[in-house]
């Protein structure tokens, strides 16, 4: 074996890199549960300070400081002992109801890691495993990752980027938002709409119960409702607007699922799909994000789509061309890109 110097230094590198992220993310869910980013943007702070602003244990607090300067999540002052959070840190990182929040990504990745022994097995059978076997965390954390996004473009944007959807919104629609999780984006539509009626559903059911929770916290129970259902047998028909939030390519028989949605629309109405980010080649999507959306994508959505009947997994990184087969082979006649972010792509489809 030829083994280049350079070369594998430059690998041990990242993987170092790597190594001190993966064990961050702990650091950083446990800033996420205690408060401690939050208590630390009301201004710098030595150890026993934030320790006592949110009565904590300051050794702990003093280790946990030290690992997150370490990893540019806050700064060090050297001269006074003092850490800190800059403006840019502090948007990132203390307001889950905001439209970026980094530390519901490794709730829901520390989450997902919780399943390596189920998944290891899985390899070796080919058995799939559903997302109601997996940790808690696992739905939790998927809204927080993917909430911010949909608060920061759902209305602004991608409603707006679909043929004459606002208006019918705006006087008055009806709407079925499928594989709706914990509720995130049938609510936001729900708050932007109020002429509108909004029907979420989900094959799971603890998450329909926190959409349900979720729909009461925010004053809009009146209309949006929510009812354990899968995508292929969802109820109701004659929508203005089905819709799909990142989970067409988790489903073992998305064919049945389009089939389904096309029933269940008017004449006139429009599917959005929103998908992750991804081009159709694999060597389009070997960069950071790719990397980001093939690894949840052997955890979580690969396995959910082997648990279900149908034979198909799409994967997370399925790419429009994909989506596309998908959508044409069950009836309708137009299909196109509708919008992007550097996290999602969003397709309209109509019969």
């Amino acid at each position: 074996m030829a083994v280049d110097t350079d070369r594998l230094n430059a690998f041990l590198g990242r993987f170092v890199s790597d190594l001190g992220a993966t064990v961050a993310a702990g650091g950083v869910v446990v800033g996420h549960r205690l408060g401690l980013y939050r208590a630390l943007a009301d201004g710098p702070a030595d150890p026993d300070e934030l320790a006592g602003r949110t009565g904590t244990h300051p050794r702990y607090v003093a280790e946990w400081l030290r690992g997150q300067a370490a990893g540019g999540y806050v700064e060090y002052d050297a001269a006074t002992g003092a850490f800190s959070l800059t403006d840019e840190q502090a948007f990132a990182l203390t307001d889950p109801e905001g439209p970026l929040y980094v530390p519901g990504a490794f709730v829901l990745a520390l989450g997902t890691l919780r399943a390596e022994s189920q998944i290891t097995d899985a390899f070796r059978t080919g058995a799939g495993m559903g997302w109601h076997e997996q940790h808690d965390d696992v739905p939790v954390g998927c809204e927080m990752f993917f909430r911010p996004g949909y608060l920061a473009n759902l209305v602004p944007s991608w409603i707006p980027a679909l043929d004459g959807v606002a208006a019918k919104l705006n006087t008055g629609a009806a709407v079925a938002d499928v594989g709706c999780g914990l509720g995130a984006s049938t609510v936001l539509l729900a708050q932007a709409y109020p002429r509108s009626r909004f029907a979420g559903s989900d094959y799971h059911g603890t998450s329909v119960e926190l959409a349900r929770k979720r729909a009461a916290e925010a004053g809009v129970e009146d209309r949006a409702t929510f009812e354990v259902a899968s995508a292929q047998d969802f109820p109701g028909s004659g929508y203005d607007l089905v819709t799909t939030f990142d989970c067409l390519h988790d489903m073992g028989d998305p064919a049945a699922a389009a089939r389904h949605v096309r029933e269940a629309l008017a004449p006139d109405g429009t599917w959005m799909i929103v998908e992750p980010y991804a081009g159709d080649a694999v060597a389009d999507n070997l960069n950071p994000v790719g990397r980001v959306f093939y690894n949840f994508s052997t955890y979580l959505c690969v396995p959910n789509a082997l648990s279900q009947p149908g034979g198909s997994a799409l994967g997370a990184q399925a790419g429009e061309a994909a989506i596309r087969e998908v959508v044409t082979a069950a009836g309708f006649t137009r299909f196109r890109r509708a919008a992007e972010t550097p996290f999602n792509l969003v397709f309209e489809a109509r019969p």
